[in-house]
């Protein structure tokens, strides 16, 4: 394993395809279905690849071990096309607000699916 590849999200094929498969008419579906194809890809990187999930700190109780494994977001492949100069970045920051505004209507979470309940506040530890 590389070095810093347990904190990475976005590899080399990853961002092909996004750069592939990237449009700017695409309708929020599409985007959450290519979220979930880049998601997928990243798992598969990081089993066949042996990757583990980076290891933390928690401020609360001083637990040390395993973070939780990586995803992708939308917002955050969102942000991914200017950082990887898929995208100019004020077509960008539109559909960040766009994407902000239809989750919010849509009740979704950060990964475009439906919420299953309200939030709520959510214990602060749960691995200690």
């Amino acid at each position: 394993m590389a070095a810093g590849d347990a904190q990475r999200v976005w590899f080399r094929e990853m961002v092909e395809r996004l750069r592939d498969q990237w449009h700017p008419d695409m309708p929020f579906d599409a985007i959450i279905s290519l979220r979930e194809d880049l998601d997928a890809m990243l798992q598969r990187i990081r089993s066949e690849g042996n990757i583990g999930s980076p290891v933390f700190r928690c401020r609360d109780c001083g637990y040390v071990g395993p973070g939780a494994t990586p995803h992708v977001s939308v917002r955050a492949m969102i942000l991914s096309l200017a950082r990887f100069r898929i995208a100019p970045a004020d077509e960008i920051h539109d559909l960040e607000k766009r994407w902000a505004a239809y989750r919010k209507q849509n009740d979704l979470d950060l990964n475009g699916r439906r919420t299953a309940s309200p939030p709520g506040e959510a214990p602060r530890c749960t691995h200690g």
